[in-house]
């Protein structure tokens, strides 16, 4: 395969995942805001997450629950923005057009016009539910589709790396940012969680329902900190989704008859998760490993990028 059609591919669904990723935050962010008496702290605390508080900041100066919202999902100024990244997966996907079943480029095509649509006018606190639950059925009309039309191929394998380095990468800044939460103290380790704020980290990645069924109704810090990251059931965990990495530079391999240094990359962070506990993690400093998983997933998706020949 050519290196720019692995590229479209790849920023095609990291894009489309960074899309839904930030409408389930922004979704999880209005709920808990709606609690607390500074409200505006909470929407800066999402804007910190997707990694845009500070060009939000050069822009607008002072968080707002109206400008963030604006900012978040049609700021022309903010290429994260959930408009900016769904023209630009559009864009990648008519690039590689012909690598895509009829079915794939029709929704990608179809969210593009409806997002557009949608998103043309700011949209205030009331009407955002349901401009976000139209977000996140777009990014699985379009994932519907790709998982039931496309050929298991090179095609579908960078396009899955694009997918969950995208995730990964969400998640692990979730984590972080919230982590004040999960730990707020050396004495929350072991103990309940009062704080309604818990909320965020798991109804940020649809994980409210998984985590009772396998927890019960006892919300504790080490046990989110377990599901989020090591539990290798839950589809956006950390462990999930280096699990998924790996199969598909495995599958990859198979294809093109090497595994590059990607791949051993994707490899050893699996190792270490398989080898890693819960406990060890807090004890050592949830903050600290979090940063060194962004920076190792990071490097993962750049070396992906070398190895493929992307921009060749």
């Amino acid at each position: 395969m050519l290196g720019k059609t692995a590229n479209g591919l790849y920023w095609m669904f990291r894009y489309l995942e960074r899309s839904e990723n930030t409408a389930r935050l922004m979704a999880a962010g209005q709920r808990i805001a709606l609690t607390r008496s500074h409200a505006d702290d909470e929407w800066a605390s999402v804007l910190e997450t997707t990694a845009t508080l500070g060009p939000y900041r050069a822009r607008h100066g002072e968080v707002t629950r109206d400008n963030a919202i604006h900012w978040m999902l049609c700021d022309r100024d903010n290429a994260s923005s959930v408009l900016a990244v769904v023209e630009s997966a559009r864009n990648n996907a008519r690039l590689v057009r012909t690598a895509l079943t009829r079915e794939v480029w029709e929704s990608v095509n179809e969210s593009w016009m409806i997002l557009r649509n949608l998103l043309s006018q700011r949209v205030g606190e009331r009407e955002l539910p349901a401009v976000l639950t139209v977000i996140r059925n777009r990014s699985a009309h379009v994932r519907g589709a790709f998982a039931g039309t496309m050929l298991r191929n090179d095609i579908y394998n960078f396009a899955r790396l694009g997918t969950f380095i995208e995730r990964a990468d969400n998640t692990a800044r979730l984590l972080d940012v919230k982590s004040y939460v999960l730990l707020p103290s050396a004495h929350a380790v072991g103990s309940s969680l009062d704080n309604v704020q818990w909320e965020t980290i798991l109804r940020s990645v649809s994980a409210e329902g998984a985590y009772r069924m396998t927890y019960g109704q006892d919300v504790r810090a080490r046990n989110i900190a377990q599901f989020l990251i090591l539990d290798r059931r839950m589809p956006r965990s950390l462990a999930f989704s280096v699990g998924k990495l790996v199969d598909n530079f495995g599958f990859l391999a198979d294809a093109y008859g090497t595994l590059p240094p990607s791949g051993k990359k994707a490899a050893a962070l699996q190792t270490g998760f398989a080898s890693a506990s819960v406990d060890g993690l807090l004890d050592s400093g949830l903050h600290e490993f979090v940063q060194g998983f962004l920076r190792d997933i990071a490097d993962l998706g750049a070396q992906a990028e070398v190895d493929y020949r992307f921009y060749d």
